[in-house]
């Protein structure tokens, strides 16, 4: 992909530190009878530069949140602020400043790559540049090929240069790299940093937790419509207990309080919640009784790991 730098996006005169502020946020759906919640009160915000990672399982919430962050549904309850804005009764404004990449862009197949960026930069108070915008997105050979000819991915990346054409200072990224390979998922990711280096805020929904790692300076787990946890990754890591495995032959173990155990012949996983403290009374129990410990980690808990814990509540 070019790797040539947009414009500077400016909002600083109606922008405060929060680009994004949700206080109380509930929607519900259906009749007084039968009420389904999808959102029950969550609380968050994001600021101005930052990548926020809205992460869930499904059902969980996570497209109704977004749906009202872009202005494309009301809350039951609850305020929201985009931009200083509400994105409801101001979404012209809001608008202009925002772009958005939908789980299915569901672009005119018929039309070609540039008719498609074309009519799209024609909604834009002040586009950049087709070419320009084609060219970081790795889709400038494309053209002339007419959408429904082109492969999901390049499909996704052209769903991604739609959304930057207006030059927004705010994205919205719901799976922006589904259907994409390795490599070109990669190229995604690099583009997203470059923007990010250029002050584009962004919030972003993914199943790809390694994404999220990539990508995101917090992130936020929804189950059955709340946030479960909010944080730097460092943080999250906090919520699950750590990890010590190794191989060694069949001995009395030492002493461990608050761990949890788990022995299948000679190989041993722990989980803990005082990591280095177990390390060192494991490493100088093996020391002491001359014990080789084989294929030894310690590590303190994924997302991943932290996920699935969420994922398992209630079930």
């Amino acid at each position: 992909m070019n790797t040539a730098t947009a414009p500077q996006r400016t909002l600083t005169d109606t922008v405060s530190a929060d680009v994004i502020t949700v206080r109380g946020l509930t929607r519900t759906y259906g009749t007084k009878k039968k009420t389904y919640t999808a959102v029950d009160a969550i609380d968050f915000s994001v600021a101005r530069g930052e990548v926020y990672g809205l992460l869930g399982t499904n059902g969980a919430g996570k497209t109704s949140t977004l749906e009202i962050l872009e202005g494309l549904a009301a809350p039951t309850a609850g305020s929201v602020t985009v931009l200083g804005m509400d994105p409801i009764t101001q979404r012209q404004e809001v608008r202009r400043h925002t772009g958005i990449v939908l789980q299915d862009g569901g672009l005119p197949s018929q039309l070609t790559v540039h008719e498609t960026m074309t009519m799209w930069a024609g909604t834009c108070s002040s586009p950049l540049p087709i070419d320009d915008v084609l060219n970081r997105v790795g889709l400038a050979h494309r053209l002339t090929i007419k959408v429904g000819s082109l492969s999901g991915g390049e499909k996704r990346r052209l769903d991604l240069a739609c959304a930057l054409v207006g030059n927004p200072s705010l994205l919205f990224l719901d799976e922006p790299t589904t259907g994409l390979d390795p490599e070109s998922r990669r190229n995604v990711w690099k583009l997203l940093r470059e923007l990010k280096a250029e002050g584009v805020t962004m919030v972003l929904t993914t199943h790809y937790l390694e994404e999220a790692e990539y990508l995101c300076d917090r992130i936020s787990i929804m189950h059955k419509g709340t946030i479960h946890i909010e944080g730097s990754l460092s943080e999250i890591a906090e919520y699950s207990s750590a990890r010590i495995s190794f191989r060694a032959p069949e001995a009395p173990l030492p002493h461990l309080p608050g761990t949890a155990i788990t022995r299948d012949g000679n190989a041993i996983s722990i989980s803990t919640d005082n990591l280095q403290a177990d390390v060192l009374t494991i490493l100088h129990w093996a020391e002491d009784n001359n014990i080789t410990l084989e294929g030894f980690s310690a590590d303190v808990a994924s997302l991943e790991q932290v996920f699935l814990d969420i994922a398992g509540k209630d079930q």
